[in-house]
């Protein structure tokens, strides 16, 4: 069995149409920790995002794809952009994208001044569909593409 590289990572994200870049941060998560920390977004601090499934769809959408997987794991609801990253000392990294890697150096910034460790930062890049551009829940919403980032004529 490979020895994993941390006990605890973070991801988070609103996981809306579930697509190739969600499962690419996940996969990556799962591969590198011993327990992967879920966080998804609430309906209120998703909602900026313009029409989404609530939270409890987007969450029981997560358990099913992960059950037959993984065991490893724990889903919390975030309400902001942090979570229990600003707060949780278990928690040894984070796997974000390009996008969203401005959010891990905040909430390291946040727990130095809390006198916490600062969480690894692991970066993946964006999962491109077929057009070259970032596969992306909002352009699967708009019928650009399907999940797999193929375009829709």
């Amino acid at each position: 069995m490979n020895e994993k590289s941390y006990k605890k990572v973070a991801v988070g994200g609103t996981f809306d149409k579930f697509h190739y870049g969600h499962m690419k941060l996940l996969d990556v998560a799962f591969e590198i920790g011993d327990h992967v920390l879920i966080g998804v977004t609430s309906n209120d601090f998703a909602g900026v995002k313009g029409r989404i499934d609530p939270c409890r769809v987007r969450m029981t959408n997560l358990r099913t794809l992960l059950k037959s997987k993984h065991q490893n794991y724990e889903i919390q609801e975030l309400n902001d952009p942090y979570g229990t990253t600003v707060s949780n000392e278990t928690i040894d990294a984070i796997v974000v994208s390009d996008e969203t890697e401005p959010t891990a150096f905040k909430i390291n910034e946040i727990r130095r001044e809390k006198g916490m460790k600062a969480l690894d930062i692991v970066t993946i890049h964006m999962v491109l569909a077929e057009d070259g551009k970032p596969i992306s829940s909002t352009r699967i919403r708009k019928g650009e593409i399907d999940k797999k980032g193929t375009i829709i004529k």
